[in-house]
């Protein structure tokens, strides 16, 4: 990048807040995809007027701009391609306010969910989103991901408790949507356009969510089972009793194994199954339903039922579902991972079709997730260095999406696109999807400075030269 421009994004910023050498650019050249691109200059901006101006530098000087929160995304959204000007959001990082009275919030981009979530539980109120990544991930990645959690089954993901947004747009104005009352229904809703947008149509810079009263009790169940088939009947018995558990997670032989593998967790060698289910609301209800859990497990023949009530133990089940990304890579050195979503009542079918796929391609599966809104993470097991199991795990990954699709489902769930998805955006959406998504952008964007060659633009130089490539983004070139 030209000397010049970068001493005029200094004089906006200060130059403490720009980052040039390779040292530091290294640290903001990924996501937790593993895809890699050195970016030129690193900023850091301390409002929305610094935005505005360093976009209007932009769209001037033809450089492109990548948003970058945590950098804990899946699918190469925040990787710098080709050089350009990170934009990381870290110094906006205020809970500006919390009103008790009328439940919402305003936030910057940069504060973290989990400590969002534990600022207001101290004043009564209940943020449910969240994410496996909430104690790093911030509330701006949420929002331009859409992302979501084991709680979305009762409670909804990101996208539900957004009520309005302060934007920098690709041009450098900066736009309110939506409001801070419960409703509103004046013009179009620009605020649902941004979410899930993945930096692509602006940067945003102050978020209004809406919050809820914090639930009085909570019980987590940990249910083991030693047949796959009796498990997914359990969960489909459970959706189907009304008893909206906040959670349902799921996890299978091959998760199970690499957890043990790895943490010892003292799991019988006959445990072919896992559900993690968490109740939560008054007390009564809370009872009511966890007796009514049980009974549906033990009439599935569930081996063991551990019931937790304080939030220690609780706490201790949770363990096994958030070990299980590190553990994974004990079976394979890498993998290729899918965030699939089908509707609930054919989880039962996505999973027994993962065991058909597994055993027609000769790749192992390991698949956890929230079984409760049918979102699971399926995982085809590799060494990628393997040319014959990579060209395998690429027809499995294909058949996999076929399915899914077949089922009524969607390719992405709560991980977004990115780089590593968009190929096959088009399997779902189809080509004039494709081409009114590309127009809004167009409209927006008409520079096309804003996170280029995210969504639509699959960048295939780009894989093709890299040497950091995961499993994951290999297989799409």
């Amino acid at each position: 990048m030209d000397k010049s421009v970068i001493k005029k994004i200094r004089d906006i910023v200060g130059n403490k807040n720009v980052l040039t050498s390779r040292e530091d650019l290294v640290c903001y050249a990924y996501d937790a995809s593993g895809i890699e691109s050195l970016p030129d200059i690193v900023v850091f901006p301390g409002s929305a007027a610094e935005i505005s101006a360093i976009v209007q530098l932009a769209n001037r000087f033809n450089f492109p701009l990548f948003p970058r929160g945590a950098g804990s995304g899946n699918v190469g959204g925040a990787v710098p391609l080709g050089g350009g000007v990170v934009i990381a959001l870290s110094c906006l990082d205020k809970i500006i306010e919390i009103d008790v009275e009328n439940q919402y919030a305003v936030v910057e981009p940069g504060v973290i969910t989990g400590e969002f979530q534990k600022a207001v539980s101290g004043k009564g109120l209940y943020y449910p989103p969240d994410p496996a990544s909430l104690n790093f991930c911030t509330i701006g990645g949420n929002v331009a991901t859409g992302a979501g959690g084991p709680r979305a089954v009762k409670y909804g993901v990101t996208y539900n408790y957004v009520l309005g947004l302060e934007v920098v747009l690709p041009t450098g104005e900066i736009i309110n949507t939506g409001r801070k009352t419960v409703k509103g229904v004046v013009g179009y809703d620009l605020t649902s356009l941004f979410i899930g947008s993945e930096g692509t149509l602006g940067i945003i810079t102050k978020i209004i969510l809406r919050l809820i009263p914090k639930p009085e009790k909570k019980a987590t169940l940990l249910v083991l089972f030693d047949n796959i088939g009796k498990c997914v009947g359990a969960v489909g018995e459970i959706l189907k009793s009304h008893t909206l558990p906040s959670a349902i997670e799921f996890i299978d032989r091959n998760t199970i194994r690499a957890v043990e593998s790895r943490f010892k967790m003292g799991f019988p060698e006959n445990v072919e199954a896992i559900l993690l289910i968490e109740v939560d609301g008054d007390s009564e209800i809370v009872e009511l339903i966890k007796g009514k859990l049980v009974s549906v497990c033990k009439n599935y023949r569930a081996i063991k039922i551990d019931v937790a009530l304080k939030e220690d133990e609780q706490e201790e089940l949770w363990k096994v579902r958030r070990s299980i990304a590190p553990a994974l890579l004990s079976l394979k050195p890498s993998k290729i991972n899918e965030d699939v979503c089908v509707p609930r009542n054919r989880i039962p079918d996505l999973v027994m079709e993962l065991e058909r796929i597994s055993a027609k391609y000769a790749v192992p599966v390991a698949s956890f997730g929230h079984a409760g809104d049918g979102n699971l993470h399926v995982n085809f097991l590799l060494d990628r260095a393997n040319t014959d199991e990579l060209v395998r795990a690429e027809r499995a990954t294909q058949e996999l999406f076929d399915v899914v699709l077949k089922l009524g489902g969607t390719l992405s769930g709560e991980h977004g696109i990115g780089i590593a998805k968009s190929p096959f955006m088009s399997m779902e959406v189809g080509d004039t999807g494709l081409k009114v998504m590309k127009s809004i952008k167009k409209a927006l964007d008409p520079n096309n400075i804003m996170n280029p060659g995210k969504i639509f633009e699959p960048n295939w130089a780009f894989f093709r030269k890299s040497k950091n490539l995961t499993a994951n983004s290999a297989t799409r070139t």
